[in-house]
């Protein structure tokens, strides 16, 4: 099982979630060790954990919400909140199935990491919190401003996407997986201001993002997969080297999968007027919707098949599962189809 990021949640528990946690807003070791204590006393959570090998890796919320390397998402100085960052860091290594060496100081505590799954697929497991520049244009959702648009900007890290490069060069495994945190694809909407994105992900990094994408062209040509979360919803994208040109041919897929309980029961996808936007302003998008639930990918080295199993609800136990819908990917041929 790959879990992608927010494990736990930093902030004060609230009134009218399916789980509320204890306490206010987490900072010292105490607190995130307490965090993660009261969620692994969740029996449905031990038995996943009893059922299946976890690889796991973090995103914002095992720190604070949007924090990026160095810098708080709030105004809190950056001596505080790096002392504050090797804390979580720390308890999260302490209750996370993860075998990568322990630090000289959690502060620096690298997770980047590529796990193989025989001849078939190398996973390649992503850190895009600790090394990333800052967000962009006030974070957000928002149209593209000079800062946005800087070479130099990345959400690896110079080592890490090196790191990642000369791996995807090397490895011979049929299937080439990034297992990560944020949407690669940018999901894009019209404002008066003109196109806007999301400023914590992908899209907001455009010179990272198509570094990304050119990397699994270059080095694993029909054979990339990514897999993603943080949206608490699902999505399907073909990627592209360059988004501005839908008419150019994919060269990866990615799925993203919604969270297990965050968000509620969810909802639909959109419909109508709004769904015809949506496609019309994001091409590669094939398919989306919100309830909660999980992807079971079933992979051989002729095509990798994706189901985005689903329930109606999870504020109750019970409800039924059902596949809301699959899709493949043939070895070789890049570019997503439903089944």
């Amino acid at each position: 099982m790959a879990h992608l990021g927010d494990y736990i949640y930093e902030g004060a528990g609230a009134d009218g979630r399916v789980r509320k946690h204890d306490g206010g807003e987490i900072n010292t070791l105490a607190d995130y060790r307490r965090r993660y204590a009261q969620y692994k006393s969740d029996v449905s959570l031990q038995r996943a954990h009893a059922q299946c090998p976890w690889v796991v890796t973090w995103d914002d919320h095992e720190v604070d919400n949007n924090y990026a390397g160095e810098i708080a998402q709030d105004a809190q100085a950056r001596e505080a909140f790096l002392a504050r960052r090797a804390v979580a860091y720390q308890a999260w290594y302490e209750h996370q199935p993860v075998r990568v060496p322990r630090p000289r100081a959690w502060a620096d505590l690298a997770i980047h990491r590529s796990v193989s799954w025989g001849a078939l697929a190398r996973f390649w497991v992503l850190d895009t919190r600790q090394f990333r520049s800052n967000q962009a244009c006030g974070d957000g959702r928002k149209a593209f401003c000079a800062e946005s648009l800087e070479a130099s900007r990345t959400v690896l890290g110079e080592s890490q996407e090196t790191w990642l490069n000369n791996g995807l060069s090397a490895s011979r495994a049929a299937w080439q997986v990034l297992a990560q945190q944020i949407m690669v694809a940018p999901y894009v909407t019209i404002g008066a201001d003109g196109a806007r994105v999301s400023m914590d992900q992908w899209a907001g990094y455009p010179s990272a993002q198509r570094r990304l994408v050119e990397s699994l062209h270059e080095r694993a040509p029909g054979r990339g997969v990514v897999l993603t979360g943080d949206m608490h919803s699902s999505w399907v994208n073909d990627l592209r080297v360059d988004f501005s040109r839908p008419e150019s041919a994919a060269v990866a897929t990615e799925f993203v999968g919604t969270s297990m309980t965050s968000g509620g029961n969810g909802a639909d996808g959109f419909t109508g007027t709004a769904a015809e936007t949506m496609r019309a302003n994001n091409p590669h998008l094939a398919w989306h919707n919100a309830p909660r639930g999980y992807v079971l990918c079933d992979v051989t080295p002729g095509e990798w098949r994706s189901a985005y199993r689903t329930v109606e609800y999870v504020d109750t136990p019970g409800a039924t599962i059902r596949t809301a819908a699959q899709f493949v990917v043939q070895a070789g041929r890049p570019g997503v189809q439903p089944v």
